[in-house]
């Protein structure tokens, strides 16, 4: 007698849309220009020195880099310090911004999730996928969620076959 047996696979028949927010992260080097070692005495910053920096830096070394820039020291840094290393930094980086690694990374997946065209995923069943091999901010998962919720039937969270409830649409 041969027993013959059925495997029915619920998650491919269960309709739901996943999406990945590993797609959003923009692949390239990343850079944190500190201005402490712009310090005067690790406490302020010269004007003069500063502007003399500025002038002989080689600015072409942030080529096609996201770059963040900070402070990591409590100094007495002007704004307009800031102001000079990113108008000298845009026209070579893709990107720069102020703050540290972790506001270049909920920067950039900001400006990434923008552009995504939520239409495609108007009346799904749609589960964003909790882990991966990219970090993902929360802050990404946060513009996610209220980009899609307008949109789509249901909204979950983790992986197909284990999600966490998000939102439902009434009918």
């Amino acid at each position: 007698m041969e027993i013959q047996e059925n495997f029915v696979n619920k998650v491919a028949l269960s309709g739901l849309v996943t999406l990945d927010p590993a797609m959003f992260y923009p692949v390239g080097d990343r850079v944190v220009y500190d201005i402490k070692d712009n310090l005067y005495m690790g406490l302020i910053l010269r004007e003069k020195d500063f502007r003399e920096f500025v002038k002989t830096h080689d600015w072409s070394q942030y080529h096609d880099k996201y770059v963040a820039v900070t402070c990591s020291e409590d100094a007495i840094v002007p704004a307009w310090a800031y102001m000079l290393l990113a108008n000298k930094m845009a026209p070579f980086a893709r990107e720069v911004v102020f703050g540290d690694a972790a506001v270049l990374e909920t920067v950039l997946f900001e400006k990434s999730i923008g552009t995504l065209d939520v239409e495609q995923y108007s009346g799904q069943r749609v589960v964003i996928k909790g882990c991966g091999d990219v970090p993902v901010p929360v802050s990404a998962y946060v513009s996610l969620t209220k980009k899609l919720t307008p949109v789509v039937k249901s909204l979950m969270f983790g992986e197909p076959c284990s999600t966490v409830p998000i939102y439902k649409k009434k009918d």
